[in-house]
């Protein structure tokens, strides 16, 4: 379809987006011409406003505008308990929970060597540093159950066991209201290993 210049440079930076295809992208080009440009501005200058405010933690990288983050400045929160995750959404989908009250730690990624992404080029260094300081007591290791993500847990707890803190993972398994016959051979293998006595 033939479109003027402006529209399709807009559909083609929104399907650059995660999640949204040229249909999708296309929709919403079409939604956001079609609003008053108040709306249009108010988009534009929420996108180039959250770009210019938001920054990482200093300690534990999650996104904040102040430094440190509302979690780290948290004073009823357990200092003693890390929990590491990949990326803020970690945190962010851990956090709806409200069972941890611990602090956490992003990582920024996992081990990758395939998408070029190794130990170095993840915040594992700072998070040694802050173990360093002293008073951790458990580090809770919450990266994603994938070969990426096991590789990371499994790289960590190399680094930290010598130190002699307690370190745990998140269990794998079944999902809450699934059926066993659609559950493949690692997730039933996960589900059998991290068993637990009732």
């Amino acid at each position: 379809m033939y479109y003027a210049k402006s529209l399709q440079k807009l559909i083609d930076e929104l399907n650059k987006l995660p999640g949204i295809g040229p249909k999708s992208a296309q929709r919403l080009a079409l939604y956001i011409l079609r609003r008053t440009e108040g709306e249009a501005g108010s988009l534009a200058h929420a996108i180039t406003e959250v770009r210019a405010k938001i920054k990482p933690c200093s300690i534990c990288n999650n996104y904040t505008e102040a430094d440190p983050c509302e979690v780290c400045s948290d004073k009823t929160r357990d200092n003693s308990t890390i929990c590491v995750v990949e990326e803020p959404d970690d945190l962010m989908a851990l956090e709806k929970t409200k069972q941890f009250n611990g602090l956490y730690h992003i990582l920024g990624g996992s081990i990758s060597p395939l998408e070029g992404r190794n130990p170095d080029d993840l915040q594992i260094n700072s998070l040694l540093s802050r173990i360093a300081k002293g008073g951790i007591k458990e580090i809770i290791l919450a990266t994603n159950p994938n070969v990426e993500g096991e590789a990371t847990a499994m790289y960590i707890t190399k680094l930290i066991k010598p130190l002699g803190i307690k370190i745990t993972r998140l269990a794998h398994g079944l999902p809450v209201g699934g059926d066993l016959e659609f559950a493949d051979e690692v997730t039933l293998s996960m589900a059998l290993d991290g068993r637990r006595e009732m």
